[in-house]
């Protein structure tokens, strides 16, 4: 089982990480205040244990975000994908209907239901393999490396019937 074609992706945006160290200001500003220096943080404080139980949910967040990543793998048993911490996906070759790199427009990152090509798995960006199996159901796998996705596929035998 020789790979072909991998790919892992993370959230990479600078304005989503813009947007968590932002966040993680409150906790950090409130431990200082509250724990170390004694100060109860806003009108109506939280309780030290309340402060230390949203600080932890906050970093968790945090690290949820960092963690999230897809996973796609090409090799001559078929498609392996992989949404940590969500799901996999086993598609083998005889499965497959039909695939095909797509331009599938701006959906929101993550799982996304509903676009015309199915449930689309992404991270960053537009474009993805679209893949309809012989049981009807269809999905996107998102992808940053269109090029080397394309290139990979259209050199194995076994993708040719179902590719175009």
């Amino acid at each position: 089982m020789n790979i072909k074609f991998k790919e892992k992706q993370k959230f990479t945006q600078w304005w989503i990480w813009m947007i968590l160290i932002g966040l993680s200001i409150i906790p950090i500003y409130g431990i200082y205040e509250q724990l170390i220096k004694g100060n109860p943080v806003g009108n109506k404080p939280v309780s030290d244990a309340g402060m230390i139980i949203l600080s932890i949910f906050i970093f968790g967040f945090i690290y949820f975000n960092w963690y999230i990543t897809l996973i796609t793998e090409i090799n001559d048993n078929g498609i392996k994908m992989r949404f940590v911490p969500f799901l996999k996906k086993n598609i083998k070759w005889n499965e497959l209907k039909s695939m095909k790199i797509v331009n599938y427009g701006f959906v929101g990152y993550g799982i996304r239901l509903g676009s015309k090509y199915g449930t689309v798995y992404n991270i960053n960006g537009n474009k993805g393999l679209a893949i309809e199996l012989k049981n009807g159901k269809k999905f996107v796998i998102g992808t940053q490396n269109e090029t080397k996705l394309n290139s990979t596929l259209k050199k194995m035998p076994v993708a040719n019937n179902v590719y175009n």
